[in-house]
């Protein structure tokens, strides 16, 4: 006997249909002789929808007052599934984040999880039950319903299977595992049987809409392996998992790309001690996620600075560098969220050289010019325009050898 936790996607649950779709699915989990703990997502719209009706009353609704309302959407999801497999004859038992609890900081909107009490779950499935979790949400020390960000039932997925010691976690969603490439950009996107949980890490950081970062740290740290699967085929999925020789024998394992990001560029920045400190604090502290730092050389004590942040944080980032721009006594701040960013990942580029020099080569074939650079041991990421963003993922792709092989 195993025990497996699956978590299904909002448009795995968009409907009642749908929603006996994945419990069929679980109930044959559960008839092969399995503990079955199940992770949903709001149906597919719900959370926007829940969004752009509070929005409706106010630009920047009250967070604590956002994640009451939007932890919602799950809530309604879990008790469905939780009907449908009591009226197939299972005994099933569904559970909000906060009566589990699992416990979050206290960050609305963006909280990280702590811990995951496993008792309540733990005494359910001994007792022969189907538990459903809400996920996507928790409670924080003061008794407040937090949620935890986009993708945030991937991470609560994976974090009751580490509290549990779960087998395996499957992640059902739309899509039947993990590409080379995103295969609306490119028919050639080859399906990969495995990743290792680095170059997974990598991939969601940058663009890769299957799997979500944080519920990646988790596995990665936890060890919980992790199968991403279409709830709607039986197909074989893609397992993320730790890295083993055999994954270094490939170059490059993916192109990915993220047209969700802007730049910001402060000019004529101080250049002398704790500058940075007061540019970049400010938006920690705001739950801003800054991603690639530039600063040119500087020139008579005066310096430019850009970065990148996620485009929808644009707005709140400009505001907030507005407001200190006197105390920062930086010349002129400037956003823009026209463009891209282009990456390739692979384990294998930490014992290749020239790897860098093909992808810029490759981009300057296509007269694509690159505005920003960023590395590490088995990532290279580039910014550049958003129009021609699906241009270069084809032509790093195809120049890598990844595309499918006829």
């Amino acid at each position: 006997m195993a025990l497996i936790v699956q978590k299904y996607g909002g448009s795995s649950v968009g409907n009642l249909e749908r929603i006996a779709n994945v419990a069929r699915r679980v109930a044959r989990t559960y008839d092969e002789g399995n503990k079955v703990v199940v992770v949903v997502s709001a149906m597919a719209g719900e959370t926007d929808r829940l969004i752009d009706t509070a929005k409706a009353i106010r630009d920047t609704p009250n967070e604590r007052e956002m994640d009451v309302l939007v932890s919602t959407g799950e809530q309604v999801s879990m008790a469905l599934l939780a009907i449908t497999l009591d009226s197939m004859g299972y005994r099933a038992k569904s559970y909000c984040g906060w009566q589990i609890p699992i416990v979050t900081t206290d960050a609305y909107c963006a909280a990280r999880i702590e811990d995951v009490r496993r008792e309540k779950i733990a005494a359910d499935l001994d007792e022969g039950r189907i538990v459903i979790v809400a996920g996507f949400q928790g409670i924080d020390c003061h008794g407040n319903i937090t949620t935890l960000g986009r993708g945030g039932s991937d991470t609560s997925a994976v974090a009751v299977a580490a509290a549990l010691k779960a087998d395996r976690c499957e992640i059902y969603t739309d899509v039947d595992g993990i590409y080379t490439t995103d295969p609306n950009i490119t028919n050639k996107a080859r399906k990969l049987k495995k990743v290792a949980f680095e170059e997974m890490l990598e991939m969601a950081s940058v663009g890769a809409k299957v799997l979500y970062i944080r519920a990646v740290e988790l596995g990665m740290t936890q060890g919980v392996p992790i199968m991403v699967l279409s709830s709607f085929s039986d197909t074989e999925g893609t397992l993320v998992t730790q890295e083993d020789e055999n994954m270094e024998k490939e170059l490059v394992t993916a192109v990915t790309c993220s047209t969700k990001e802007a730049k910001i560029t402060l000019s004529g920045v101080p250049d002398r001690p704790g500058v940075a400190s007061r540019i970049f604090v400010p938006l920690a502290e705001a739950n801003i996620v800054v991603d690639m730092i530039i600063q040119n050389a500087s020139a008579d004590g005066i310096a430019d600075i850009s970065f990148t942040i996620p485009s929808a944080d644009l707005s709140k980032a400009l505001k907030i560098l507005e407001d200190a721009k006197d105390f920062l006594e930086v010349k002129e701040i400037t956003g823009a969220n026209d463009i891209a960013k282009v990456s390739i990942i692979g384990a294998g580029m930490r014992s290749h050289a020239g790897v860098a020099a093909k992808m810029f080569t490759t981009l300057a074939d296509e007269r694509i010019n690159i505005e920003m650079i960023s590395t590490s041991e088995i990532k290279i990421s580039c910014v550049i325009k958003k129009k021609y963003a699906e241009l270069a993922v084809r032509a790093l792709h195809e120049n890598f050898d990844l595309d499918m092989k006829t």
